[in-house]
């Protein structure tokens, strides 16, 4: 049997047939849903089933589509299905499909950061955070390690690297000012050493799944055609989609409000967030934890737990934060929490979301012409190398406050230390899941307090 007769399915379109609204909007509903595993797992399962089972887009257009996304800061397995969605049914389709791809884990995450606040203090639900605490740490540890194997191909972005965790860790630089000073010297590097700032994108070579609906001699669209007049009527609209709400929460409640500096905060942060969701977690940790005082630094790995094991990108972490601190914030009164943590998560997620639909919907066609030109993409690789050192210093971070709960003049906490290094080891050697290193270390933790508990007592 063929590949193409294994992967057929009764959805499957011909290629000269035409993708309806209805069946994409079927198909970005349920993409909400069940888009668990980060970026990759995300990526993966469009390319499965897009590519390989309804055969809507070639393997090469969708290797181009997401090359594109990788090009800009923000989620990038959110923008790829934007892009698709618009590539499919023009403006409309892509903003349908990037909301429906984040809608499900905004409602998701509002419940469980409410029940995490409410219920907290009950001891099975402590403990599956000790347990979770150090998977995270992990996970984490992880990251830094698969951006930077990707990244760091040479020596000059070794420094880079190096340079970034030492600003960062050491001096305590601001992150966007490591992303400028990244963006500058990929920039001007360039033009010295060329050949170390040339990566390559994802997948050198494609293969062919069968004729596809939208494929590789498909003529171009009229709507993907650049055209000066569309870039400034997306642009304009999405300035007053951004103004009007800013400009209502400044009158209403005033620029020093909570969450009118939400808003702020959290658009500075979507334009930062090159290399997904851990890079933008530092600048996050820093205005939020630091600087704002929204959170606490445990409760910040605990929404980064939450936000793994939920579906949607990994950057929906910022609904968390926007709940907890609206809930701590007390913004309407004590009580209303529930209602002060709900506006919160809404505000954050629609100020973090909007400049995806934008990038893609006023910039896509002008930034794939572009694609593959050395004096563009040389600052977004100086960036991305940047990036690993700074989720580094995010990893040293989860792990002295995992392992030295009390500060490092306090006990260290064996047991946590145990449960990062075993799912560590499941990570590296077996590939195991996000999902279930996080529900084994949540289930582990659970016994552990319980036992303990029941020893004391």
């Amino acid at each position: 049997m063929s590949h193409r007769e294994r992967t057929a399915t009764p959805h499957k379109l011909m290629p000269s047939e035409h993708v309806s609204f209805k069946d994409a909007l079927y198909f970005w509903f349920k993409l909400g849903f069940i888009s668990f595993g980060g970026p990759a797992g995300q990526i993966s399962i469009m390319h499965q089933e897009l590519v390989e089972n309804r055969h809507w887009i070639s393997e090469r257009r969708f290797l181009h589509a997401l090359n594109y996304c990788m090009l800009l800061p923000g989620p990038e397995a959110q923008q790829l299905a934007i892009y698709i969605g618009w590539l499919l049914h023009k403006t409309w389709g892509g903003i349908i499909a990037g909301v429906l791809f984040v809608l499900p884990s905004l409602f998701i995450l509002i419940v469980l950061s409410w029940i995490y606040l409410a219920l907290g203090d009950l001891p099975w639900v402590a403990g599956l955070f000790y347990g979770v605490k150090p998977a995270v740490t992990a996970i984490v540890m992880q990251a830094a390690y698969r951006i930077g194997s990707r990244a760091l191909k040479n020596a000059v972005l070794w420094t880079i690297a190096a340079a970034s965790f030492v600003a960062i860790f050491a001096l305590n630089v601001p992150f966007p000012a490591i992303v400028v000073s990244a963006a500058l010297i990929g920039f001007f590097g360039s033009r010295i050493m060329p050949v170390k700032f040339k990566t390559g994108g994802h997948g050198s070579s494609a293969r062919s799944y069968g004729p596809a609906v939208i494929d590789d001699d498909t003529p171009r669209l009229d709507h993907t055609h650049f055209r000066w007049s569309r870039l400034f009527s997306i642009g304009l609209i999405g300035a007053v989609l951004w103004l009007i709400p800013m400009a209502a929460l400044t009158i209403h409640y005033g620029w020093a409000h909570a969450l009118t500096q939400m808003g702020w905060f959290f658009t500075k942060a979507a334009l930062l967030t090159f290399g997904g969701a851990y890079a933008v977690l530092p600048y996050v940790y820093q205005g939020a934890v630091e600087n704002f005082h929204w959170l606490v630094p445990q409760q910040m790995i605990d929404g980064l737990a939450l936000g793994e094991t939920t579906p949607g990108p990994l950057i929906m972490v910022v609904a968390f934060v926007g709940f907890v601190a609206g809930w701590a914030q007390a913004l309407f009164g004590p009580d209303h929490l529930l209602l002060a943590g709900t506006v919160a998560a809404i505000v954050v997620t629609y100020f973090t979301f909007l400049p995806s639909f934008l990038f893609i919907l006023a910039g896509g066609p002008l930034v794939e012409s572009t694609h593959g030109n050395l004096k563009f993409t040389a600052p977004l690789t100086a960036i991305t190398a940047a990036v690993v050192g700074v989720v580094l210093n995010l990893a040293l971070f989860f792990a002295w406050h995992v392992l030295w709960p009390e500060g490092i003049e306090g006990q260290f906490d064996f047991m946590a230390a145990v449960i990062c290094v075993v799912a560590l080891f499941a990570i590296f050697r077996y590939q195991v899941g996000v999902i279930r290193i996080i529900a084994a270390s949540g289930i582990t933790g659970l016994l552990f307090t319980l036992i303990k508990t029941v020893g004391l007592g």
